[in-house]
């Protein structure tokens, strides 16, 4: 089972190079899964019929008790071959009704079989997490076979509409699995029906939950709006995945659970009064219609409506009616859909009121037409008669309120045979004033897949008692009466005969009198679902505007009181309900004093932080409290992080001073006092609130603390450093997970500054010159040079008297490119201790990442220490000596550092973790004995990583503003002027 799935999705991803090769054709190919499943569920017919399964298990998420189960009974026989038979025959189907000029042919070949095989996976999954995944997969496959011709506007609402319905309803149901596998203890779906969970208002809910999912995938009113706006999709994909397959996912998965829960409340009022009322609705919508396939479509929401009364009905002999007439339904409706695709294809329309007389032009197409009309409709000997005389008969002797829904069922079955008329009479009737349609030839290949289930109709009418064994096997998970019903064509002259035959006549007075109906449709028409649907959506869209518009004023400040205000009203109603602290042990409040005056410090500079109206004097004491708490880390004996901390404390707080040069030096909110006076308390107060919670927190531990599993651990493997042992190997798919986000972060800032390219162009600097403006020589690009390399550079050095070669070049100088900066920004200090100190940080950065085994370091404070000292270097020499200093682009770094993490990770998978993928001990020269393992190599990853994010900012938030503060600065020509 497991196979046959996968084949579905791994041949849909060659669809597009077969479109491209064969064309067509391919279709033919892409048809060998579904025929393989088909072919399978046959063989194993009298398993599933004698009430016999098959089943795959495999232990997928066993913490969560979530399985790869798939299992095989009578009822998923039933809708496999359902999927995978009329699957095959619209993929034959489609290698006529597209050509090979038709657009994106491959994708839309790929995702078809693709939903062939989820829609394979979810009849058979015995999992309700399994199951929902299937589920959500075929919503999706929809949504883009639904939009295949996304240039049009129409095509592209359809597709949202339909994935915001049934996606919706697919969350919802999601949430009544979780309550339901909560109740029952697990979430194998063979397990909860064999032993059910006993009622209750949560198993309620859950059912509630549940059907609001089913219902919503199979256009039950109130969401039945969506269905009808699908048939914007091309023809094959309305047969298939809105006759057979994906609207029957709803009504399978009622029928599903209904051995179970069918007497749960509200499961039966719910599924009688909307399934009737659907069927009513939908039967009478379809005789307005003058699109075929709007027919069609509204005569399907009727009979979803039909399908859903049985299968809700929940009882042993409506069981065996559902199926029945599920099994009906697709025989029935899928080739009058591939019909109507053949007509339009023959003829170029689908309108009814222009087709005339097309029956003597096609009268093999009309012959198919009215095979499966007829079954539609419940004539003998068609199989449609034989599954609705059993559904009639069913509800009859049911409780009385299926007598109710046997009302509603005869005169949805009234209208049925109404718009059947309708449909044969617009699509191949001659009619007065209207001349006959031409049309071309159909090919026999292009009509054998609606034929062949044409035909099954009428060789399954007669041949009713064949599926007597399977359908019954399902219908045996029900209490049996004591005569239980048995399908056949013919049961004899009784109430259900005459309740057919009071539908036929009903079907045809309603036909004959379209007129009168059509006007009475259009008096009491009130507005339509899509309408509706469309200003619910507009309404939605305006009032997300509005709230926009009044929560986003701009003030950062404002913010920020928002969300702590919101999170300390949370935290304050828990801990006043809850009383968490009963029973917490009183805090220890420091174990040296020295923590307690570092605290003292740290608390006094963050207070201090209230009152700044500076913007860099802000900066600096939020980088000493970031200082103290480094030093927190200290005394408590937390090297690693306090090193980390001094580290990203240095590189953010030169950040934010390259980000305040294009600031005001003052905040420019003016805030009154006592708007200053109502922030403080709630910082004040959010601040407490976290110490709290973390006191309550940690007094509350009960388990024992994971730290001591690692630490053993980490002394197993002959390590020492817990903390960077945890990074690279414990937890290393969370610090990949991390390295990920921090290079789309970084990615995000440059993207933000760099609008039109992230590189600065290759021009060549101007050494300043006497009279020079102090910006002239920061006018030009990256490369730094000693001599002029231009005819304008050489002459501005021969007016001032220097030459302009080579030997008249000035001496070098501490720094490469710090003659490009203007005298008043050069600082002689800062360069020399910049070229003294770079070598060196560079060299404390490599040990630091190569000693974190045993000693504090690790790969991302290496990176953020190699970063510090190329910053440096920008500091004291410039851009252009940030851009002699690293020669390479920042981005290569932080996609090399990406890439080596994440191979090494994937790498170690074999293993089970990155540490054990892969060890090397040997002697190396100079260094003595050495050994490299996968999570060496894996922080050296995290290593160029950080750096490259590093430089990246410092490229983006200081060369780049240096460049555009350059641009603003009056050229000297202009001061002369």
């Amino acid at each position: 089972m497991s196979v046959l799935i996968l084949c579905h999705f791994a041949l849909a991803l060659f669809a597009a190079p077969l479109a491209r090769r064969w064309g067509t054709r391919a279709f033919l190919v892409l048809a060998l899964p579904p025929a393989a499943a088909a072919v399978w569920a046959l063989t194993r017919w009298s398993t599933t019929a004698a009430g016999g399964t098959d089943t795959t298990e495999w232990r997928w998420l066993p913490a969560y008790h979530v399985d790869w189960a798939l299992r095989l009974d009578a009822l998923a026989e039933l809708m496999v071959l359902l999927a995978a038979g009329v699957g095959t025959l619209v993929l034959v189907y489609c290698a006529s009704y597209f050509d090979d000029r038709s657009r994106q042919l491959g994708r839309f070949a790929g995702n078809l079989l693709a939903f062939a095989g989820a829609m394979l996976g979810l009849v058979l999954a015995d999992d309700l997490v399994l199951l929902y995944i299937f589920w959500e997969l075929t919503t999706v496959f929809s949504y883009l076979l639904i939009g295949q011709t996304s240039d049009h506007k129409r095509n592209r609402r359809s597709a949202l509409q339909a994935l915001t319905v049934t996606a919706l309803g697919g969350l919802t149901m999601l949430v009544g699995f979780l309550l339901l596998g909560h109740e029952a203890g697990t979430y194998r779906i063979s397990v909860i029906l064999a032993d059910p969970p006993p009622p209750s208002a949560a198993l309620s809910a859950a059912v509630v939950l549940i059907l609001v999912g089913a219902l919503s995938k199979s256009a039950i009113w109130p969401f039945s709006l969506w269905l009808p706006n699908a048939m914007a999709a091309p023809t094959p994909v309305s047969a298939y995945l809105h006759a057979a397959a994906m609207v029957k996912a709803g009504v399978y998965l009622v029928a599903r659970l209904a051995p179970a829960f069918a007497e749960i409340t509200p499961w039966r009022p719910l599924l009688l009064v909307l399934g009737s009322l659907t069927m009513l609705l939908g039967g009478w919508r379809a005789l307005r219609m003058n699109d075929l396939k709007l027919v069609l479509a509204y005569g399907t929401v009727s009979q979803l409506g039909f399908l859903t009364v049985l299968a809700g009905a929940g009882g042993h002999d409506t069981g065996l009616a559902a199926t029945a007439m599920i099994l009906g339904h697709a025989l029935f409706k899928a080739p009058l859909f591939l019909v109507t695709g053949i007509v339009d294809h023959a003829t170029g329309t689908r309108d009814l009121r222009k087709l005339s007389g097309l029956g003597r032009r096609l009268p093999a197409v009309c012959a198919v037409a009215v095979l499966a009309g007829a079954s539609m409709a419940a004539l003998p000997p068609l199989l449609g008669f034989a599954a609705k005389e059993a559904a009639f008969q069913t509800l009859l002797d049911g409780s009385t309120g299926d007598r109710w829904a046997l009302a509603a069922a005869v005169a949805g079955s009234a209208l049925t045979t109404a718009y059947t008329l309708r449909y044969l009479w617009g699509a191949f009737a001659r009619k007065p004033g209207v001349p006959d349609t031409g049309a071309h030839p159909v090919p026999a290949a292009f009509l054998a897949p609606p034929a062949v289930l044409a035909l099954a109709c009428l060789v399954l009418g007669p041949g009713a008692p064949w599926l007597q064994d399977l359908l019954g096997a399902y219908a045996a998970q029900f209490p049996a009466p004591g005569h239980p019903y048995h399908l056949a064509l013919w049961h004899g002259a009784g109430l259900a005969l005459g309740l057919s035959a009071a539908a036929w006549a009903g079907g045809v007075l309603l036909f004959l009198a379209s007129g009168p109906v059509l006007r009475v449709g259009h008096a009491l028409a009130l507005r339509s679902a899509d309408r509706v649907f469309g200003g619910m959506l507009l309404a939605l869209e305006r009032t997300a505007l509005q709230c926009t518009g009044l929560v986003q004023r701009g003030s950062l400040p404002a913010y920020l009181v928002t969300t702590m205000s919101v999170v300390l009203a949370g935290q304050i109603a828990v801990l006043v309900v809850d009383e968490p602290w009963t029973g917490t042990p009183a805090p220890r409040l420091w174990d040296h004093p020295t923590q307690a005056g570092v605290a003292l410090l740290t608390c006094a500079v963050a207070l201090l932080c209230l009152g700044v109206r500076r913007r860099m004097k802000a900066v600096v004491l939020a980088g000493l409290t970031g200082y103290g708490t480094a030093l927190l880390f200290v005394a408590q004996g937390a090297p690693d992080l306090a090193l980390t901390q001094f580290c990203v404390e240095t590189v953010s707080m030169i950040v934010y001073v390259l980000v305040l040069r294009r600031m005001p030096v003052y905040f420019e909110e003016n805030f009154s006092r006592w708007r200053r006076l109502m922030r403080m308390p709630v910082a004040l107060a959010g601040g407490a609130a976290v110490a709290v919670v973390l006191w309550i927190m940690a007094g509350h531990r009960r388990a024992e603390s994971a730290g001591a599993a690692m630490v053993e651990e980490t002394a197993h493997h002959g390590l020492k450093d817990v903390v960077a042992t945890i990074l690279v190997d414990l937890r290393a798919w969370d610090t990949m997970g991390e390295s990920a986000v921090l290079a789309a972060a970084a990615v995000g800032v440059t993207s933000l500054i760099y609008l039109h390219r992230r590189t600065d162009a290759a021009e060549q600097p101007v050494l300043p010159l006497p009279g020079d403006h102090p910006h002239a020589a920061l006018r030009t690009g990256d490369q730094p040079h000693t001599a002029p390399r231009t005819a304008w550079q050489a002459s501005r050095y021969e007016s001032a008297g220097l030459p302009s070669g080579d030997e008249g070049a000035p001496e070098r100088t501490w720094l490469a490119a710090s003659a490009t900066l203007a005298p008043e920004r050069r600082s002689l200090v800062l360069e020399v201790v910049a070229r003294l100190i770079f070598h060196p940080v560079l060299v404390l950065s490599v040990y630091l990442l190569l000693c974190a085994e045993n000693l504090p370091g690790g790969g991302f404070v290496a990176g953020l220490t190699a970063g510090v000292a190329f910053i440096a270097r920008y500091l004291a020499g410039g851009r252009h000596e940030l851009a002699d200093a690293v020669r390479f682009k920042a981005g290569l770094f932080t996609g090399l550092g990406l890439f080596l993490s994440t191979a090494t990770a994937l790498g170690g998978l074999g293993e089970g973790t990155v540490l054990h993928g892969w060890t090397w001990h040997g002697h190396l020269p100079l260094w003595g004995d050495a050994h490299l393992s996968t999570a060496v190599l894996f922080d050296c990853g995290v290593y160029l990583l950080v750096l490259g994010v590093v430089l990246d900012i410092v490229r983006a938030l200081g060369a780049r503003i240096d460049r555009q503060i350059e641009r603003a600065a009056p050229r000297p020509e202009e001061g002369r002027a």
